[in-house]
């Protein structure tokens, strides 16, 4: 089962965009593995709180991003 998750810091992008994403990464896992995996295809959009995240031992948020107000 092909399987895609995505995260984004909350709140910067809405449902068309989540929709968006779902559809051109089920057509990438179609395209590369044949029409037979789309039944089968997962792929994830997830929304990770302000501060619920962050890179070498550093609490991202999206002030710190340059992002905040978006």
């Amino acid at each position: 089962m092909p399987f895609a998750n995505f995260k984004f810091p909350e709140g910067i992008i809405d449902a068309a965009r989540k929709e968006e994403i779902i559809h051109r990464t089920t057509a990438m896992f179609v395209e590369y593995f044949g029409e037979g995996v789309r039944p089968y295809t997962m792929v994830m959009v997830e929304e990770v709180t302000d501060g619920g995240w962050g890179r070498a031992d550093e609490t991202l948020t999206l002030e710190k991003m340059g992002m905040k107000g978006r």
